[in-house]
């Protein structure tokens, strides 16, 4: 059991958000969460700034870009709305192939982090199922977390490494308390994003997934869904509120 209250990834009602930002995050607090993680911080501030505070929510986290880009506006936003934890969500496919472009995007992870330190603010990566390759004996992720500086943290998005073809339970044994965040998601263990269910119906062995990994904030997350993801969520927090998960 984490000690951190249940977060969501707000990428989950991305659509309901675009239609109704109000009623979207007002249904969010409806089913627990007092904490949820950014996405779309720059473009999304204003909104986040107004709405967040009204609906008892704040940030566990944000996904930005950090990589390539002027991350002055992505560091505003975030100090704007209290973030204090900023996480690259994608590093493309292609940069996982090779050892040298491995240690290179860690490297500038790595100097990003530098930056973002002096405003207070920590800097990570999340995976999707790309990064697990092999790179000489280990996987390209793991590869990559050995040249980060201690200060960068790890989002192990749970599902995406066991599709990726490594078990996420043993992956977040290896990895320790690097891991300060999970991405808790169910499915059929596929790249198939309507494929992926509410957290407790599928094939992820969640109760092993979160054991594995007590000290990180558990962050649930459908990237797609077949129904009413709200029906999704709602069903994941009563799955895991049975798992001893609190909100």
């Amino acid at each position: 059991m984490s000690q951190h209250p249940l977060s969501v990834q707000l990428y989950t009602v991305r659509d309901a958000l675009a239609a109704d930002p109000a009623a979207t995050l007002e249904r969010i607090a409806g089913l627990g969460f007092t904490t949820v993680e950014l996405f779309g911080m720059v473009e999304k501030v204003d909104m986040f700034e107004e709405l967040l505070p009204r609906f008892g929510l704040t940030p566990s986290s944000a996904h930005a870009p950090l990589l390539g880009v002027d991350v002055v506006p992505v560091f505003d936003a975030a100090r704007r709305l209290g973030v204090t934890t900023v996480i690259d969500p994608n590093i493309p496919a292609a940069v996982w192939t090779e050892s040298d472009s491995v240690v290179r995007a860690a490297n500038e992870l790595n100097a990003v982090a530098s930056v973002a330190a002096d405003l207070g603010i920590t800097v990570g990566y999340h995976n999707h199922w790309w990064e697990f390759g092999d790179l000489d004996g280990t996987t390209a992720l793991e590869a990559f977390a050995d040249n980060l500086d201690p200060a960068v943290l790890l989002e192990i998005d749970t599902y995406w490494a066991q599709v990726g073809g490594v078990p996420a339970v043993g992956l977040l044994e290896r990895l320790g308390d690097s891991v300060a965040f999970i991405h808790v998601k169910d499915g059929d263990i596929s790249e198939d994003n309507k494929a992926q269910v509410a957290v407790g119906s599928g094939r992820m062995p969640v109760a092993d997934v979160l054991a594995a990994a007590p000290q990180a904030v558990r962050v649930v997350e459908l990237d797609d869904f077949s129904g009413d993801v709200f029906d999704a969520l709602a069903d994941s927090v009563t799955f895991l509120r049975s798992l001893g998960e609190d909100l």
